[in-house]
């Protein structure tokens, strides 16, 4: 398993019940592709530099989760779909 780090941006019009539901089930879909999420940092509501979806405002997530590499294009593939979503971003990590 490999080292990454995924930042994505959620919209900034969600409540926290359902931002706390997605961070959930994000975790979930993490673990049962037979990985593991080692930390979730929560950065808060930002101001977005640029309109995204005409959204001027995001909660800013940085996770620290180890994976397959064969895993991470479901990953990328369901962060995708999901609009609660506006950017993401996969690194792996050294």
């Amino acid at each position: 398993m490999n080292n990454y780090e995924l930042v994505f941006i959620a919209r900034g019009d969600l409540d926290g019940e359902t931002l706390t539901d997605f961070v959930q089930n994000y975790a979930g879909l993490i673990e049962n592709l037979g990985g593991q999420v080692d930390q979730v940092e929560t950065w808060g509501k930002r101001r977005l530099a640029y309109p995204i979806r005409k959204q001027n405002e995001g909660y800013y997530y940085v996770t620290q989760i180890q994976l397959d590499p064969s895993a991470i294009q479901e990953v990328e593939r369901v962060l995708k779909l999901a609009d609660a979503v506006l950017r993401y971003l996969v690194i792996r990590r050294a």
